[in-house]
Order: C-alpha cells, then sequence, then structure tokens
C-alpha cells in the first residue's frame, strides 16, 4: 500500500472528519486564510475526533502540490482508503441483495482519476452501493480522486479486484445482471427495466471502452444515442446519464 495520501480542499476534508471511517494523521490550515464557517467547522470536528491541527502557512501548504492544485488553504494527510474485499463486499449486502435493490458500477480500465472522482461522487448521489475497480490499468484513489469527488469517497464502498471477468461470474451467481455499455449496442440505455432487480452497470476505459472479453460476460448491452457524428462521451458524463436514468425509473 501507499503511504499518506492527501485530502485538500475544505469540502472533502470536513467530509472526510465527519465520517471519521479512515485514520487521519494531521491537518494543516494556512494562517493566511480567512476563518468562515467551513474552517470553524474543521477545527470543531478536528477537536472531537482529537486528531492534531497545525496552522502554517499557505507555502509550506503549496510544497505538497504542484501549481495546478487549488488546495483551499486547508490539507489532512491520512491513511491510503481501505479498499473492500469483494467477499466481504457481498456479505454486508446480502440484504440489499436479497430484496432485488443492489446497485453496482464496475469500472474497466478507467485511467483518468478525475473522472473516477466524477463517477464516484455521482454514485453516492443516487443512492449506489459500490465501484468495482481492477488493480491493473485503472485509476486508485488519490488526492485527485478525493477532492473530485468532494469527500464522497468516504461515503461509498470501493472494491478493489484481480480479474474482472471473474468477479462478473461471481455476481451472476448472486442474481446481479451484468449490464454494459457499447457504442455498437443495439438497445438504447432506456430500453432496460432496472426496477425490482440486482444490477451492475459496466463503463469502459476513455480510449478503449469495454474489453470483449467482458462484453461477452454481460446479460444486456446498451448504448447511449448520438445524435451527430461526433460518437463520443466523457466516461463520468456517460456514468451520470446511465445512472440516473436507474433511478428515474423508481419514480415511474
Amino acid at each position: 500500500m501507499q503511504d499518506n495520501i492527501i485530502v485538500y480542499g475544505k469540502n472533502a476534508v470536513i467530509e472526510l472528519l465527519k465520517t471519521n471511517k479512515r485514520n487521519v494523521n494531521k491537518i494543516f490550515i494556512s494562517k493566511n486564510l480567512h476563518y468562515d464557517s467551513k474552517i470553524n467547522e474543521i477545527f470543531d470536528l478536528a477537536k472531537k475526533n482529537n486528531i492534531l491541527y497545525t496552522i502554517t502557512t499557505k507555502e509550506n501548504i503549496d510544497k505538497q502540490f504542484d501549481n495546478t492544485i487549488k488546495h483551499q488553504g486547508v490539507i489532512a494527510f491520512v491513511s491510503p482508503v481501505e479498499y473492500y474485499d469483494f467477499y466481504d463486499f457481498l456479505q454486508n449486502k446480502a440484504v440489499k441483495i436479497k430484496s432485488n435493490n443492489l446497485k453496482v458500477i464496475i469500472l474497466d480500465g478507467v485511467e483518468d482519476p478525475y473522472n473516477l472522482g466524477s463517477i464516484i461522487r455521482t454514485c453516492v448521489c443516487a443512492g449506489y452501493d459500490g465501484i468495482i475497480i481492477s488493480k491493473h490499468r485503472s485509476a486508485k484513489i488519490n488526492s485527485i480522486v478525493e477532492k473530485t469527488s468532494a469527500g464522497a469517497i468516504n461515503h461509498i464502498s470501493i472494491v478493489l479486484v484481480n480479474n474482472l471477468n471473474n468477479i462478473i461470474k461471481e455476481l451472476k451467481k448472486q442474481n446481479i445482471w451484468i449490464i454494459a455499455t457499447s457504442a455498437n449496442s443495439k438497445d438504447n440505455y432506456f430500453e432496460i427495466d432496472y426496477k425490482n432487480m440486482n444490477f451492475a452497470i459496466i463503463l469502459g476505459s476513455e480510449g478503449y471502452g469495454i474489453k470483449q472479453s467482458i462484453l461477452n460476460n454481460a446479460d444486456f448491452k446498451v448504448k447511449i444515442p448520438m445524435m451527430t457524428n461526433f460518437n463520443s462521451l466523457n466516461v463520468s458524463n456517460a456514468a451520470s446519464i446511465l445512472i440516473y436514468e436507474t433511478i428515474r425509473q423508481q419514480f415511474k
């Protein structure tokens, strides 16, 4: 496992402290900041959880990053995220599986941490139960993912696995339907009835989509129809469209 990662930004640090699920080693806060309600909330949460915080210079915080990071003068050093074991995840979600109400996203080769963070944030907002990612050729949880998710990473199970095909076979054994996205699919994403069933939606990499071996294991293959010849959506945008169609159907 990696060493400490850095969580930065007011909202991300607040969510980290609220859930208190991960070991926060220390917090740096710039003395150049205007101490607004969010900074005061960070102080209160740190004290409540007995977490050390230090008031330091903006320059000292800047040294932790390159010039592209907008840290808002607040950073927290935390131990790496604890990824869920796949079988522990299934056991923890046994009640939802039994009630045909499990909703999962599987990411096949999504390498951009900004996309991963955005997908995590959408999943949490939509009440999804977990995100499954591969150990190989996939973005992992880091400071960019944490910041982009606005702290949502603390509110969902992230399952790290060795072989997605094997995991898909295990999901099928648990009565979980597999829905893969592909531009060459016959069916549109909104033609699937997502109500009253367990399902896992697979999204592919930014450049190559879903591997053919994984597509072959899917129960359904769906596409997002394109109105022009520009046949490409950012994977996080595609995720939002698909995820919120499944939520929309709950209110039909």
